[in-house]
């Protein structure tokens, strides 16, 4: 065969090779893989971009709960499926900022393996304490931490969860030594720090506001540079004295590695289009959450930022799956 000839057919293998795609996409339903159990703010957050996504759209984005290890078993299965926009994922800092560090084979690369759309937005935690727990302030829970090393303990919803990941955060920034609880989700976590069993959490801020409010909790802080609108009177961890202490959930939808820039271009703008939606933004904010919208390499570079934060954090601390 001439030269010619080869370069012709190498040509179109490549673009055989690639992913298929048309200017119509989508054709058919996508599958949004949310990687836990319906009914946690993961899943909530998905379906409320999936549904106003899906009007945009012309095709339904089918909700399929895949949980287990974390997150870390759903989000593997999109890494490792076909690259044709048709599966795409709910990521979420636990999934690819923190489990590949705590788990010895999480099975993605969280830089590699994905192709980021947009960030949906992020929704901090609040810091709250069972009412006949001493300490009145963070200050304070800081000072009975040193005076009496591994005295107090903390739940959360899971190994690798951001409220697992936060306590340590809070133990390497003020330099003390809290025992964790971890609980097979916020329900359970939040059951056993109402009862008194355990002495604080970090817990998702529209899990725990009616509690506070109630006088069930007491809040000491806010993990966000800035007080949440859902509990206006609460002060960041910055004003409560201790800078740093951010430790938010941050939410976004990703394609396997290799998708066409054009789906993503497409998911991306009808994904802004629905964060600037008033009813969707209403519904975000039931969540704690605030809105993010951006270019897919905000996303990627915000990506980038988290890993490299939480997986010193997870290092320094020595947290490991047990």
């Amino acid at each position: 065969m001439p030269r010619w000839g080869i370069a012709v057919a190498v040509v179109f293998g490549l673009f055989a090779a690639a992913p298929a795609w048309s200017e119509d996409y989508p054709t058919r339903p996508i599958t949004l893989v949310v990687p836990f159990p319906p009914g946690g703010s993961t899943s909530i957050v998905g379906r409320i971009v999936a549904d106003r996504m899906s009007e945009t759209l012309g095709q339904q984005i089918v909700v399929d709960n895949r949980g287990g290890a974390g997150g870390t078993l759903g989000t593997r299965q999109v890494a490792r499926s076909a690259p044709d926009g048709y599966t795409i994922l709910l990521a979420y800092t636990g999934t690819l900022a923190t489990g590949p560090s705590l788990y010895p084979d999480a099975g993605y690369d969280p830089r590699k393996d994905f192709a980021p759309i947009g960030l949906i937005g992020s929704a901090p935690t609040l810091l709250v304490v069972y009412p006949a727990f001493p300490p009145q302030s963070l200050k304070e829970l800081i000072a009975l931490a040193k005076a009496k090393p591994g005295s107090i303990n903390y739940s959360s919803a899971g190994i690798g969860t951001v409220g697992h990941i936060a306590g340590e955060l809070l133990s390497t920034l003020a330099d003390i030594k809290l025992v964790h609880i971890p609980y097979k989700g916020t329900g359970p976590s939040l059951t056993d720090l109402l009862g008194g069993h355990v002495n604080m959490s970090f817990t998702p801020i529209p899990a725990a506001i009616g509690h506070v409010q109630s006088g069930a909790l007491r809040a000491l802080a806010v993990t966000a540079e800035k007080r949440s609108a859902l509990a206006p009177e609460i002060p960041t961890a910055a004003e409560a004295g201790l800078p740093g202490l951010e430790a938010g959930l941050r939410y976004g939808l990703v394609a396997p590695a290799g998708t066409p820039q054009p789906i993503i271009e497409r998911l991306n703008k009808e994904l802004n289009a629905a964060l600037a939606s008033a009813e969707v933004r209403k519904q975000l904010a039931a969540e704690g959450a605030e809105p993010l919208p951006g270019a897919p390499q905000d996303y990627a570079a915000d990506i980038d930022r988290e890993e490299t934060k939480w997986s010193k954090v997870v290092k320094a601390s020595g947290a490991k799956l047990e």
